[in-house]
């Protein structure tokens, strides 16, 4: 659960120093990353931070991923990095171990409930059904990533939730691109959106990084939130 930053079950948060209350309250936008190349990690972190965005889910589906999860967490000091495509136990060992500040799935189990709630960091579990939702808020989970986004039901879907459960926190992932964003950041259970849209592939590979800042920048503005952090690690 990426909960309130100063405690989370009675323990202090690893997250670094910021006047949110959240990780989904450091920006509009989460970039979630495939890195193939761990020599490409830093420069990405740092165009994107540059850009106002500050928590970057690295995910878990490339021989490279942990690599570059320590890379930004020993080199980024400004970044959040999280672990992202986390579907085991022993990924959440992995992810914390390489340096991640959060952790996502895009689903859970009781097993990897455990596993998640045992790590230390704060960590959002997927959800797609509202009996997920609701077993999650059983089990004292406020904060959770929608996945499939757009076609588990799409903004439609959260709005339905809203007045029902309005103790549950979303971040959307899954078909978001900038002009759909918006449609889900003004829904009031929506604290972030997850995307790919500001690191294309195309981009990464060619080592423009100065593209991907600029990509990222737009999409910190959606909102009209930019969630920048100034020299201190402080988000404003």
């Amino acid at each position: 659960m990426l909960h309130h930053m100063g405690t989370m079950w009675g323990m202090t948060s690893p997250l670094p120093s910021s006047s949110a209350a959240s990780v989904l309250d450091l920006a509009p936008v989460v970039p979630v990353v495939v890195v193939s190349d761990a020599a490409d990690a830093v420069p990405l972190a740092r165009a994107l931070v540059a850009g106002g965005l500050p928590a970057i889910e690295v995910t878990l589906r490339t021989p490279a991923a942990l690599d570059a999860i320590r890379a930004i967490a020993a080199e980024v000091p400004r970044a959040l990095v999280g672990a992202g495509t986390v579907i085991t136990p022993e990924q959440v060992a992995a992810g914390t171990a390489a340096g991640a500040g959060f952790l996502v799935s895009p689903g859970w189990t009781e097993a990897l409930l455990v596993a998640m709630r045992g790590a230390g960091v704060p960590f959002l579990p997927g959800v797609s059904t509202t009996s997920e939702v609701v077993a999650l808020l059983e089990r004292g989970v406020r904060e959770m990533k929608f996945f499939p986004a757009q076609a588990a039901g799409g903004t439609a879907f959260l709005k339905s939730l809203a007045a029902p459960l309005p103790q549950a926190r979303f971040c959307p992932t899954g078909g978001i691109g900038p002009t759909t964003a918006p449609e889900y950041l003004a829904l009031p259970n929506v604290g972030c959106v997850g995307g790919s849209w500001m690191v294309p592939a195309d981009a990464v590979a060619a080592g423009d990084w100065t593209r991907i800042e600029e990509l990222a920048r737009g999409a910190a503005a959606l909102g009209g939130r930019a969630g920048v952090r100034d020299a201190e690690g402080t988000c404003r």
